[in-house]
């Protein structure tokens, strides 16, 4: 299936919706997790100094997630996996990618000495790890559902995965297709 405009587009809709909730979400998870690591300080900080940076960095990363939405949309189709697995699989892949960057956001970055220590902390990793599953899940979902084919209101999932016994079914697994049991 070729990609179009319009699917793109869809695919920004829906990572900027789900880089929207991940901000708004932000201040339960840093009590949940005890780390006052905030995204959109962390972006709005490294352009601007003044009390804009909570519209900036709120700006910033709801432009990131429209950016990776947008090219989720083409690349979740040829993805090997249940379509319900495929936005928090492509999330954490870029979790577990960029990482390892804290440790220069540690030593350059403007506001450093403002911000919390990522690098080292196990709790901060868990914190972004739980960020983006909740976005790739929810980004996953809404692309999956604005981009559904016109005959259906919402595609299912793929329900030829498992078979009416409760276990899986081989020849879907080494085809990629094949009945249910």
């Amino acid at each position: 299936m070729a990609a179009t405009s319009a699917q793109t587009a869809r695919g920004a809709l829906a990572g900027a919706i789900a880089a929207g909730i991940w901000v708004a979400q932000q201040p339960l998870d840093k009590a949940v997790f005890g780390v006052d690591y905030d995204d959109a300080e962390l972006l709005g900080k490294a352009v601007t100094r003044g009390p804009a940076w909570l519209p900036v960095g709120t700006a910033l990363h709801v432009g990131n997630g429209a950016a990776f939405g947008a090219l989720y949309a083409n690349v979740a189709p040829r993805m090997p996996l249940p379509s319900w697995a495929r936005g928090p699989f492509a999330a954490m892949v870029e979790n577990f990618a960029t990482w390892p960057l804290t440790l220069v956001v540690e030593r350059v970055h403007p506001a450093r000495k403002e911000m919390p220590r990522l690098s080292n902390n196990p709790r901060a990793f868990a914190q972004a790890t739980w960020r983006h599953l909740l976005f790739g899940f929810i980004m996953g979902e809404l692309e999956r559902r604005f981009n559904a084919p016109e005959e259906a209101e919402v595609p299912p999932y793929e329900h030829v995965v498992v078979s009416t016994n409760g276990h899986g079914n081989l020849e879907h697994a080494v085809t990629g297709g094949g009945q249910a049991d």
